[in-house]
């Protein structure tokens, strides 16, 4: 059980990640260290603020649904294939890292996250390119393989990741992009946490109470993404990124 003051954190995160994820990404820089610091363990509070999660990605790929098609470089059995194969990998790799070695990685993970929030979108536009033919096909069924064992493993800055993907194979369509997003972070999710529950990983009970809060903030954010400048959004996710990096800094 948590008192009143542990619940409204573990409540205010699972609000604000959803929103996050609902308008930019980077939900887990909230949920991760409120779960950490009510005393769940490291592996068990990444699985378990990822499946309090999932959620808002599957509301995310129904609202996207119209702009849903496969990657020009991929067709979308070979994509969803790359996901659920890394997203199982990653997800192994976690249930098998001790507590204490994946707590130490925390704050370089939520910095390397960060660092995509910032520098991702102007990467992006320097290395943009238009690849064909089976070794493009190839080389977009490896990239997101990585990416999904990345989002598999530790789910923060996956959104971003995924997006300059998609720009690197050749996509432009910004709906388009987000559409496969959302639908590449359910896919590996879903089976990344059927990897989480056997092993054990999850604390079901605070999902269920997570749950309620991610329903409400993802809402919220979907609403609150057409009014606030995409500027602020994103540099208001690095400053997070930033602040709870420190924190957990040794």
């Amino acid at each position: 059980m948590i008192d009143v003051g542990h619940g409204a954190l573990l409540l205010g995160a699972a609000f604000g990640g959803a929103a996050l994820n609902a308008v930019a990404g980077g939900g887990s820089f909230l949920t991760l260290p409120a779960l950490l610091w009510l005393g769940v363990p490291a592996v068990a509070a990444n699985a378990t603020g990822t499946a309090a999660l999932l959620p808002g990605y599957v509301a995310s790929v129904w609202g996207f649904r119209g702009a849903l098609a496969a990657p020009r470089a991929l067709g979308m059995r070979a994509l969803l294939l790359a996901c659920v194969l890394g997203g199982v990998a990653g997800a192994a790799l976690l249930t098998v890292s001790s507590n204490a070695g994946f707590r130490e990685l925390v704050p370089w993970l939520l910095l390397f996250a960060t660092a995509l929030f910032a520098f991702g979108p102007r990467a992006l536009q320097r290395v943009r390119r238009h690849p064909h033919g089976a070794a493009a096909a190839w080389q977009a069924f490896a990239g997101m393989f990585v990416v999904s064992v990345y989002g598999g493993y530790f789910n923060g800055g996956l959104g971003v990741l995924l997006l300059a993907l998609f720009g690197l194979i050749g996509e432009t369509d910004l709906n388009r992009m987000n559409g496969l997003k959302n639908l590449a972070s359910a896919v590996l999710t879903v089976f990344a946490l059927g990897i989480y529950a056997a092993a054990g990983s999850v604390r079901w009970w605070l999902v269920a109470a997570m749950l309620p809060a991610v329903l409400l903030g993802g809402y919220w954010g979907a609403r609150a993404a057409r009014r606030v400048p995409a500027a602020w959004l994103r540099w208001g996710i690095v400053a997070t990124g930033l602040v709870m990096a420190a924190l957990f800094m040794r």
